[in-house]
């Protein structure tokens, strides 16, 4: 096997998933997902259990770790806090400094540190690399970034806006700017990551100036089981009316809410067609989701001023075509015109979705969060060869 190859590993609570990827030539040599960890119904009692399966279900699909010219393991960690912003080696000190995060990200940066101290130890022998969902939007405008809330309170505690999926905002916004055969510095953008999370991004020439996802990733669109944007004094309220704890509330915001707390399901396809057998619920569930959706388009117009081109991206994004209509139908006097052959064609890779005459592109680009993460990850290690630490 030829060429220097990355091995991404995303932790969950209960599932790990694993990704060989060649960053050069951008194939992935081989993957998997190790769910239910920890439960009885799994294959796996532990973290260190579920890495030791993926090396076995690697070696089954003939790789060998020790021979496939390993350059690095590049772990997905959602929050970086203010102090991570750029992929990061990992030793004891960084992984001490990275568990201090917790509390910004209870619910994501537990099982990934879990992760990667796994991984550490089956791996000992190479660079093991952190990159961050939130680096990509370190640099946000001041405006974009700060919530209107007492400063010193807000510093104190590391409250700002973060944002997330960063990795697949800045591929896709990438891959949108090569399709349209335009340098990235030139085009200004719209990027909707809609999957069980989601989330949109207004990029100006390159930079992005807002995004949807603030101190965690429960703001913004409505998702799979995330409220998304929600009057903060429902908090207060449910604590004080219904006797729910802050923990209860925070779960069910997060667990129990979005389109799932609507309508009792958050696969697109089978709300689809609940909504077809003439099922109240899940209509009004998919109504709040496309409103939610327009407003960040409408909103993200406003703040570039001008947009060359919108980009859906994720399970949903890349796969429901009624989800794009909806989100753009009766935008023609704000220069996006849908063409509605092209939104329902089958197709792979980058495509065109829109009308010829209309102004603003409409594109169709599949994120791969797993090749940005190990290129990241090359981009490292080649900085500290030329920078020793």
């Amino acid at each position: 096997m030829a060429g220097d190859t990355v091995l991404v590993i995303n932790s969950g609570s209960s599932s790990l998933k694993f990704q060989l990827v060649e960053p050069d030539s951008g194939e992935a040599l081989a993957g998997g997902i190790i769910g239910e960890i920890g439960e009885p119904s799994g294959r796996a009692a532990d973290h260190e259990e579920a890495l030791r399966l993926a090396f076995t279900q690697l070696a089954e699909d003939g790789i060998d770790l020790k021979t496939c010219g390993l350059s690095a393991v590049g772990h997905r960690v959602v929050h970086g806090g203010k102090a991570f912003y750029r992929p990061t080696l990992l030793d004891d000190d960084r992984i001490a400094e990275l568990e201090k995060l917790s509390e910004l990200a209870p619910l994501h940066n537990p099982p990934a540190l879990q992760g990667i101290k796994v991984a550490r130890k089956l791996l000992p022998d190479v660079a093991h690399i952190a990159v961050f969902d939130t680096a990509y939007f370190h640099h946000l405008p001041a405006a974009a970034a700060t919530y209107a809330m007492n400063r010193e309170l807000a510093d104190r505690y590391q409250i700002r806006r973060y944002g997330f999926h960063g990795t697949s905002h800045q591929y896709v916004s990438e891959r949108a700017a090569a399709f349209l055969d335009r340098p990235l510095d030139s085009v200004n953008q719209i990027v909707l990551h809609l999957g069980n999370g989601a989330s949109a991004s207004a990029i100006a020439g390159g930079r992005p100036v807002d995004t949807s996802m603030g101190l965690t990733p429960l703001e913004g669109l409505v998702m799979g089981t995330r409220s998304g944007d929600i009057d903060p004094g429902v908090v207060s309220y449910l604590w004080r009316s219904a006797n729910m704890s802050v923990d209860k509330i925070e779960s069910m915001l997060n667990h129990e809410s979005g389109v799932w707390g609507l309508a009792g399901e958050r696969d697109f396809r089978r709300l689809h067609s609940m909504i077809e057998s003439g099922n109240s619920s899940a209509q009004l569930a998919y109504g709040v989701f496309i409103h939610r959706l327009r407003k960040y388009i409408g909103a993200y117009l406003a703040v570039l001023g001008h947009t060359d081109v919108i980009s859906f991206t994720a399970g949903i994004g890349e796969n429901d075509a009624l989800v794009r209509r909806d989100a753009v139908t009766g935008l023609g006097e704000l220069g996006i015109v849908l063409d509605e052959d092209r939104n329902t064609a089958d197709g792979k890779g980058v495509r065109r979705i829109s009308a010829d005459d209309s102004r603003v592109a409409v594109l169709v680009v599949p994120t791969n969060e797993e090749l940005a993460i190990a290129r990241d990850c090359m981009a490292a290690l080649a900085q500290l060869e030329e920078f020793p630490r």
